[in-house]
């Protein structure tokens, strides 16, 4: 008897292994953009205390793929802790790049139960955009702080998000009252007729945009010779 049951467990066990195997493998790539020299710092950030800390050279990756047996994910094979056969991700390829770190002062956040109001942002730039003299600094390590930051233009914007609102001019709503706590129409045939529009609002970060000087200086001659 125990010997069967012990057989019928190892078919079940090799019948599931089997399925494991010839579940189909979903691979999916995805194309990143990570070079920027946008960042964004809260409203009621000290701007004046915007100041160049670093400049480092970084690798960073193109592509991104995550690579799953679907048939393990989704027919409940999942452990608790995960799998080796459910979503695995690996960045592709990597390309050399530069980081420019600043520092500023902003509010302290209310999950920071040190009140810290000094903070760091980061964008990323390609070898090709920034000054050779700034790249030999870095390649050499005898990074001169002060005339690096030279090479580059900090400039800040307000941020807007967009936000739908009620349409106040194509809308039409009806008369009524409160009646118990609850808005209660005067002619109970009328029907309000509401629409929408998106704004831009207001955001609670500011833009700041970090150029290097030879590119800015060169986009001035461009526009100056046209």
């Amino acid at each position: 008897m125990i010997q069967k049951l012990a057989f019928k467990m190892a078919v079940v066990s090799a019948v599931g292994t089997f399925l494991l195997a010839a579940a189909p493998a979903a691979v999916e790539t995805i194309h990143l953009q990570p070079f920027t020299n946008i960042a964004q710092v809260p409203v009621g950030s000290d701007l004046a205390s915007i100041r160049f800390e670093g400049i480092k050279a970084v690798k960073v990756a193109t592509t991104r793929t995550s690579i799953a047996d679907q048939g393990y994910c989704e027919e409940g094979y999942r452990e608790p802790g995960g799998s080796m056969y459910c979503p695995s991700v690996k960045d592709g390829t990597v390309v050399p790049a530069y980081r420019i770190t600043y520092s500023y002062d902003g509010p302290a956040m209310g999950s920071d139960e040190y009140g810290n109001t000094h903070f760091t942002f980061s964008v990323t730039m390609r070898p090709e955009d920034l000054n050779p003299t700034v790249l030999q600094m870095v390649s050499a390590r005898k990074m001169n702080r002060a005339a690096a930051a030279e090479d580059f233009k900090v400039t800040t914007s307000p941020g807007f998000v967009s936000q739908v609102v009620i349409d106040e001019a194509n809308s039409a709503f009806c008369a009524g009252n409160y009646i118990d706590g609850l808005w209660t129409h005067t002619d109970r045939n009328c029907e309000d007729k509401v629409t929408f529009k998106t704004v831009a609002a207001p955001s609670d970060y500011i833009t700041v945009r970090v150029d290097p000087v030879a590119s800015v200086a060169n986009s001035a001659s461009a526009s100056n010779a046209n």
